[in-house]
């Protein structure tokens, strides 16, 4: 049996919540569970986009072991002296829908989830704008297809960009985005201002096969607001 798997879960978890709240400033319940090695990166981000039904189906544990995992996160948070700020999870898609963590959609369980603990070392001031970044909508993401003759799950159609839904890849016009204009990436001036004034917005990317990444064209905006 490995050293890992005979150092008691208390802490493990200690461990995996000091790394994250070294980097990122705040801890959250879904960070310390990538720490364990129980929720991978990719399946995090598919909850995230709405396309798995709760987060806890795609935690690689038991629902014991998970809650006791959280009691320790709690504890150790606690014990800091953190701050808690609880933050709204919606999907990274049009519709904006909630996500959901646990499978019996239980408030109390929900409520740790959502709680993320921020570093009491950090000034009021940045305690605020962290916990109001860690509660910021995910940016939605469109796509620029790799093949031709892609079809859209809804219509049928075809585009120049898609996005994914949990039936496959849908174009702008099905998810309420098909009047937005594309701004190119390279005048970062521009593309803030443009972003900041559109109510509805989308990064554009694309699959580099020689990076082997997704790498940013620029930004779907509203025509108005690029015409100002």
């Amino acid at each position: 049996m490995s050293r890992r798997n005979n150092e008691p879960l208390s802490d493990r978890v200690a461990r995996a919540a000091e790394a994250v709240l070294a980097e990122q400033h705040y801890v959250s319940v879904a960070d310390v569970f990538c720490g364990l090695g129980w929720l991978d990166a990719s399946l995090l981000q598919q909850w995230r986009r709405g396309q798995a039904g709760t987060l806890e189906e795609v935690i690689r544990s038991s629902l014991p072991r998970i809650s006791e995992a959280m009691t320790h996160v709690r504890t150790w948070a606690l014990a800091k002296g953190l701050t808690p700020s609880e933050a709204a999870y919606v999907a990274q898609t049009p519709r904006r829908q909630p996500l959901q963590f646990s499978r019996g959609n239980d408030p109390a369980r929900e409520a740790l989830f959502r709680t993320h603990w921020v570093s009491s070392e950090l000034s009021a001031k940045k305690r605020k704008r962290v916990a109001e970044k860690a509660s910021r909508a995910p940016e939605l993401v469109a796509i620029v297809p790799t093949r031709d003759g892609w079809s859209c799950h809804r219509c049928g159609g075809t585009g120049d960009l898609l996005m994914m839904e949990d039936g496959g890849p849908a174009c702008l016009s099905c998810v309420g985005l098909g009047d937005l204009v594309f701004l190119p990436a390279g005048n970062a001036l521009l593309s803030r201002r443009a972003k900041a004034k559109s109510k509805r917005h989308a990064v554009v990317m694309r699959f580099s096969r020689t990076r082997g990444r997704y790498e940013r064209q620029g930004l779907l905006v509203e025509p108005q607001v690029l015409a100002e």
